[in-house]
């Protein structure tokens, strides 16, 4: 295979399950652990990726990212770049609100969270301009010193739809279509100025018993 058609790889994995305080909450920039099923799903992200090999591995700083990251760089025997700039979005004011809180105290509705992001509507979340742009740095960094090489990426739901709405070149409200489970892999291949998703929001641990 010549150079010119070996793709650039992006392996994006999401985080595992967090702690159980954590849960149906706008979680954000609160640095929460895994819950202990989050762990497992975890091991079984080692398990599945330790027969694999990645030209470079990347990573979010926060701490449910470093504990879903840990196992698998074990089992690759491989270690991740941190980039500050994958951290999850700030939601401002709906930080640490539970979904169903949001449409008492702030009147809005909790399920079009990317749509009030985009528009500017949650008071003191991070603007989405700042948002993109910082996401944008990081993917940028990430397709030149990874070109035509395999990319793991692990970071959060928020980053791999705004990864996706920057790929894609759909707006970022528009991704609320695409799920992203817990501890998921999704896989695009850019080629030629080319991107195709080509898996989505895998998670081996739905089809392992634990």
């Amino acid at each position: 295979m010549s150079s010119r058609e070996r793709p650039t790889r992006l392996h994006l994995i999401r985080h595992g399950e967090v702690d159980c305080d954590y849960h149906q909450v706008f979680g954000g920039r609160i640095d929460m652990e895994l819950s202990p099923l989050g762990h497992k799903q975890a091991k079984h992200l080692a398990d599945f990726l330790s027969e694999r090999s990645f030209d470079r591995i990347y990573r979010s700083p926060m701490v449910r990212v470093r504990q879903t990251a840990a196992p698998c760089l074990k089992a690759l025997n491989q270690t991740a770049v941190e980039l500050e700039d994958l951290c999850e979005v700030d939601f401002g004011v709906w930080t640490g609100c539970k979904w169903h809180e949001i449409k008492d105290k702030f009147g809005e509705n909790a399920i079009d969270w990317l749509e009030h992001l985009q528009n500017g509507t949650i008071q003191d979340a991070e603007p989405i301009n700042a948002y993109q742009l910082r996401i944008k740095n990081s993917l940028d960094l990430i397709l030149r010193d990874g070109y035509q090489g395999d990319n793991l990426v692990f970071c959060h739901g928020g980053v791999i739809r705004m990864l996706l709405s920057l790929l894609l070149k759909e707006p970022f409200a528009s991704m609320d279509r695409f799920e992203v489970d817990y501890a998921s892999l999704s896989v695009l291949e850019i080629r030629d100025g080319r991107v195709e998703l080509v898996l989505h929001n895998f998670a081996p641990w739905k089809w392992l018993e634990f």
